[in-house]
């Protein structure tokens, strides 16, 4: 994290002090907002934000020259205040927590919410190469309204990409398909790791998403079957690599369809490893509905390959009644599948081959 330089204020360089029947009232020297009737607020603090602007004031108390104050990013202590400190150190160790912080001119700024707004810059802790080839990648607008999603036209190629900012991610997963494309799945071009979010430009697929389709109403049974044995297909590569891969978010907003109806299965933000010996996940990933209870903390064992094949059942009921079981259960042969698809018990559902396998059955007998 980086240094907070802040520059400040004397709380009471111009008097601005009333005395009523012996109360003292401080006020901001630049807003002129009552320091007195700000919660939290003391006269002896070592400096404060004041409420009414934001701008940081330095008590005049303290014994300092510098009118910057020097906050340490471990514990937030004042630095100006321990015996030794002084600007030109390059380096200082806080006496309070043991924090290295980096004293230097690069960035110091005249309120709290200028501060806050840099540490919730997505690209904090990028390389100024990383923040170069980025450059490259001119954002165009925000995509089907999902927050940190862009769509983004390279400057070189003229090609459309996809720009993610991600804050709960796996690296290791974004590098593997990034180094080995799954077929079925947008393919990874860049990968940058900064202090606040993974940014991830991948591959643009054209189409419609099936949350889009449904909209429209519900999908005759023979397509809907193709589009199941689709996504299994997609599933079945991920769950049978040497390492295998749970994508524990699927659902209809994830599956695209192209003009030439090849189906694509997206968002790897939930993703994770598959730890067979684990009895459960360490943290609640995916969507109401479409996640296995195992997915919440409610299965016997981890997310695995079956707990995708949850949400695969949910898609086919929805797809075909347009509502979850819940409301309306698929019918005949169609809803013996789901059923076995969405059991509590996540080891008497189906592979992702064994799901392909029993529509390829239905189908042959239909």
């Amino acid at each position: 994290m980086k240094l907070l330089q802040i520059i400040g204020n004397i709380i009471k360089p111009r008097g601005l002090s009333i005395n009523k029947e012996n109360d003292c009232y401080e006020f901001c020297p630049r807003c002129e907002a009552n320091l007195t009737l700000q919660k939290g607020y003391r006269n002896d603090l070592p400096f404060w934000n004041c409420l009414g602007c934001g701008k940081m004031l330095i008590n005049p108390d303290i014994d300092t020259d510098s009118d910057i104050a020097w906050i340490c990013d471990g514990c937030g202590k004042m630095l100006n205040i321990q015996p030794g400190f002084h600007e030109n150190c390059g380096e200082w160790i806080c006496t309070e927590c043991g924090f290295a912080n980096e004293i230097t001119p690069d960035e110091i700024y005249v309120s709290e919410d200028e501060f806050q707004t840099h540490l919730k810059d997505p690209y904090l802790g990028l390389s100024g190469m990383d923040i170069l080839s980025l450059s490259v990648y001119r954002e165009e607008r925000p995509l089907d309204g999902k927050p940190g999603v862009f769509l983004v036209r390279s400057r070189e190629d003229g090609k459309r990409y996809v720009k993610k900012l991600i804050t709960l991610y796996d690296r290791s997963i974004y590098s593997f398909l990034k180094d080995n494309p799954v077929e079925g799945m947008p393919g990874i071009v860049e990968i940058y790791e900064g202090s606040n979010c993974l940014v991830v430009i991948e591959e643009y697929i054209e189409g419609n998403t099936l949350e889009a389709i449904l909209e429209k109403g519900t999908i005759p049974e023979k397509r809907a079957v193709s589009i199941v044995k689709e996504i299994c297909s997609i599933l079945d590569r991920l769950h049978t690599l040497s390492k295998p891969i749970i994508h524990r978010d699927v659902k209809p907003s994830n599956v695209i369809i192209t003009p030439e109806g090849k189906l694509f299965l997206l968002d790897m933000n939930a993703a994770k490893w598959h730890h067979p010996e684990k009895n459960n996940d360490t943290r609640t990933m995916g969507t109401m509905y479409y996640a296995a209870p195992e997915q919440a903390g409610f299965g016997l064992y981890a997310s695995s390959d079956r707990s995708d094949i949850y949400a695969v059942g949910m898609i086919l009921n929805v797809m075909l009644t347009g509502v979850f079981p819940r409301e309306r259960k698929a019918s005949g042969t169609l809803w013996r599948i789901i059923e076995r698809c969405i059991s509590l018990d996540a080891q008497k559902r189906y592979s992702a081959r064994e799901l392909i396998n029993a529509l390829d059955e239905i189908q042959e007998a239909d």
